[in-house]
């Protein structure tokens, strides 16, 4: 997993909770890094999922509602950092639907060995898009969260139903319909 994801995900934690905080669940982790991130570093995912599994035990937020708060925070650094991803389109639903095949391969381009979930599109309109996620990680919630945060961007409600596929969330199907 790229460090990018861990260093934004300590500072958002920093922000929420606190520096104590961060100092106890990355000690209460014991990483094979120490805690000790950089941006362009790749790590692994079990790291994160210590990280999130000693903040949610600490602040009795489920992972999933941390997931998703997470999200919304990294939403915001991507529309800082890679405006040009996000501006090109004029709509959520195309953003929405152009991940796998032009959002993802740009962040390929940065990331050369960055491990990305897929996003299949079943079915796409103007207002509605079926897209199914695929990733080891069932990181759906983030997912759904970055979805959240891409309508509020273009001044957009919309409806997001999440179906797991898989019990273990490693396939969700996401069903949006735009208001």
């Amino acid at each position: 997993m790229k460090g990018i994801v861990f260093t934004e995900f300590l500072e958002l934690v920093e922000d929420k909770f606190g520096l104590a905080t961060v100092d106890k669940i990355i000690e209460q982790s014991k990483l094979a890094s120490g805690g000790v991130y950089t941006s362009v570093g790749t790590y692994d995912f079990s790291e994160m999922l210590s990280l999130l599994t000693h903040l949610s035990n600490h602040t009795s937020i489920s992972i999933d509602d941390l997931l998703l708060t997470y999200a919304e925070h990294f939403f915001g650094v991507l529309a800082a950092s890679y405006p040009g991803l996000i501006d090109k389109y004029e709509d959520p639903i195309e953003l929405l639907s152009s991940i796998e095949n032009h959002i993802h391969v740009e962040v390929q381009k940065i990331y050369p060995d960055a491990e990305l979930p897929t996003f299949e599109v079943l079915e796409k309109t103007s207002s509605t898009l079926i897209m199914i996620y695929k990733s080891s990680r069932a990181m759906y919630n983030f997912g759904l969260g970055l979805m959240n945060k891409t309508f509020e961007y273009y001044n957009s409600t919309a409806t997001i139903l999440l179906e797991k596929i898989k019990e273990d969330g490693t396939e969700v199907k996401f069903s949006i319909t735009k208001h």
